[in-house]
């Protein structure tokens, strides 16, 4: 029987992030560590476990505090594969200059 649970592309990525934000990282590694674990359906799945956390731009991407509202994560997600897709970490005035929806 398989393990199903949500698929994190691409660690590489994080871990990258991780360097560049070294005061990120401890939050940035359990957030990995914990969406490795879970099992999302839909954006309510989410809701649940992240709260006030999280924030939904479409029915695609997602944006998660990270360090309280030092850093914003944005992730792309594919509920039907399981696969959540990194696609950009900052702090909270960068995330203020980008267009998430376009990322």
């Amino acid at each position: 029987m398989y393990n199903i649970v949500m698929h994190v592309i691409a660690k590489k990525k994080l871990l990258d992030y991780c360097e560049q934000y070294p005061d990120a990282r401890k939050k940035l590694l359990a957030w990995h560590a914990d969406v490795k674990a879970s099992l999302w359906r839909q954006h309510l799945d989410v809701k649940n476990i992240y709260g006030s956390n999280v924030s939904f731009v479409g029915d695609k991407v997602i944006v998660f505090n990270i360090k309280g509202t030092a850093y914003r994560l944005v992730v792309r997600v594919e509920y039907r594969y399981k696969c959540v897709f990194i696609r950009w970490f900052g702090t909270h005035a960068e995330y203020d200059s980008i267009d998430v929806a376009n990322i």
